[in-house]
């Protein structure tokens, strides 16, 4: 008898092929029957309802979060039963004393602090063990390559020694070898920027002979960005590593229309024999940390330094012109349009007052230069302020959307104020825009993308297809309905026309409650 029967659901098995109608049987945790009827404890007629396999989320900042908030609403409610963990470059492991104490503030604007939180970890292995306690969803790792660095070489810009070198890679391969899936960069953030082409290279052999893949956020989505693209492509070629670019998109002014110039990058790369797949979100703005716009020597040697030179007038005046007349590194190379950076989280309640505006329309509101307004939060909130950035193009969005490259990553900050109404909107966001409204997808393409050509990636051999013995990992949705209802306003919204969701075949949400159950647990890399 099986656990479960969904009874005439139509099936979007994650393959792209034409969906069909077919009952479907779960037992012990995996798919056990596919259009054989058979009795079950519990029937659910899913009639007009579209089976799919659970949403893969490529690009995933939960990395605290499910673990303060293991039953993950955000994303369970929206189909999320997989997620890609430790991205851009910046994340808890593996550190030691000394640099989880750094990293608990340069991403509390990303991740928060939460007090009283158990941080029982250092290593990659330890995390993912403090995963198998019991979460909502399936979590995998990427080894953090800023983390990396700020654990061997420090906060410096210079290149490591020959020992120091050896030192990342050993570590490198040791998180690999514990079940981290590949290696992830930030190339606008500090301290994993300092890292010229070669030392990724290097880095990347490593990756490749674990079988993982490199996923990352280059040096420009900016001015430069193609350029930036290609030091991707050139660092999966020389080192052998496949390639995963996240959030692969082109933004910014200077980039209006140019995704095909991207996409002719990639289809040349690949059309010689590179393995490249990418993922992007469904939404123009961007989100970040207030304090990725500074140019990268101004937080060299870290927050503490970063934050010295901030309250020097010399220093700040340098600063300023970077950031305002010249674009700094952190701001893609592109000046600075104080219009389109929102402030949508701060720590001290004393500033709440800045969320949702502007920093042009609140430095008008208080009769104040923007760079000083600027400035002056970064140092009130010791750097721990997230913001949006309003620099997508749709035209863009669509094209690289399109491609048969392309998987889903919400890239979605959990906390704040009001944060990026991604992390609870993007997956149902692409059967209501892109599918239905705009047809830029049909509905089998649309779950291939966020299924089985994730679950690819992530050489998940019993996930990511409705297919008899994988694991069920399972959305139920209606196609007429499925909607985000996750706002810039109100961005923590549960989607709508989605009623049950399975991880590992246990309902995390049930005729459209969550039920609190937590049967996610580490993927890990296999040999």
């Amino acid at each position: 008898m099986d656990d479960v029967v969904l009874h005439g659901p139509l099936i979007a098995d994650g393959t792209g092929a034409p969906a069909y109608q077919a009952d479907v049987g779960i037992k012990d945790g995996v798919i056990s029957s596919i259009g054989t009827p058979v009795s079950a404890k519990r029937s659910i007629d899913a009639d007009g309802l579209v089976l799919a396999p659970g949403f893969i989320d490529m690009h995933s900042h939960s990395d605290l979060r499910v673990l303060a908030e293991p039953d993950h609403l955000a994303k369970v409610s929206q189909g999320v039963t997989t997620e890609v963990l430790g991205q851009d470059g910046l994340s808890y492991a593996p550190v030691n004393d000394e640099v989880l104490a750094t990293l608990r503030g340069q991403l509390a604007g990303w991740n928060d602090d939460p007090p009283g939180f158990d941080w029982n970890w250092r290593s990659v292995g330890e995390y993912l063990d403090r995963l198998d306690r019991g979460i909502a969803v399936n979590a995998a790792y990427l080894v953090p390559q800023g983390t990396l660095r700020m654990l061997v070489v420090g906060w410096d810009d210079r290149r490591p020694t020959e020992s120091e070198m050896d030192t990342m890679k050993s570590v490198l391969a040791r998180s690999l070898a514990e079940g981290a899936m590949g290696m992830s960069s930030g190339l606008t953030y500090t301290p994993g920027m300092y890292a010229d082409t070669s030392e990724l290279v290097q880095l990347c052999e490593v990756v490749g002979q674990h079988n993982g893949f490199y996923s990352p956020h280059h040096r420009s989505y900016g001015a430069g960005a193609l350029e930036a693209y290609a030091e991707m492509v050139d660092v999966s070629k020389r080192s052998g590593c496949a390639l995963h670019l996240a959030h692969a998109t082109m933004n910014f002014p200077v980039n209006k229309g140019k995704a095909p110039e991207l996409l002719a990058l990639l289809d040349d790369a690949m059309a010689n024999g590179a393995d490249i797949s990418l993922d992007t979100y469904p939404y123009l703005p961007g989100a970040t940390y207030l304090s990725a716009l500074l140019p990268s020597w101004a937080t060299e040697g870290g927050p503490d330094r970063a934050l010295a030179r901030l309250s020097d007038v010399d220093t700040r005046e340098r600063i300023r012109a970077e950031i305002e007349e010249t674009g700094s590194d952190g701001c893609h190379g592109v000046p600075v349009d104080w219009d389109s950076i929102e402030i949508n989280g701060v720590r001290n309640d004393r500033n709440a007052h800045l969320v949702g505006a502007s920093v042009h329309a609140s430095a008008l509101r208080l009769g104040r230069a923007p760079a000083d307004l600027y400035f002056d939060v970064l140092i009130d909130e010791r750097m721990g302020t997230s913001c949006l950035m309003h620099v997508g193009h749709e035209e863009n969005v669509q094209a690289i959307m399109k491609h048969p490259a392309h998987t889903g990553g919400s890239d979605g900050l959990l906390v704040g104020d009001r944060p990026h109404p991604r992390a609870w909107g993007t997956f149902p966001r692409y059967f209501a825009r892109y599918v239905r409204e705009l047809g830029v997808l049909s509905l089998e393409e649309c779950v291939e993308h966020l299924t089985g050509r994730a679950a690819k990636r992530l050489r998940l051999t019993d996930r990511g297809l409705v297919r008899e013995g994988y694991a069920a990992d399972l959305v139920l949705f209606d196609p007429a309905t499925i909607a985000d209802t996750a706002t810039f306003d109100e961005p923590r919204q549960q989607a709508a026309g989605i009623p049950y969701v399975f991880c590992n075949g246990v309902t995390v949400i049930d005729d459209g409650t969550a039920t609190g159950s937590l049967p996610g647990h580490s993927l890990r890399s296999r040999p």
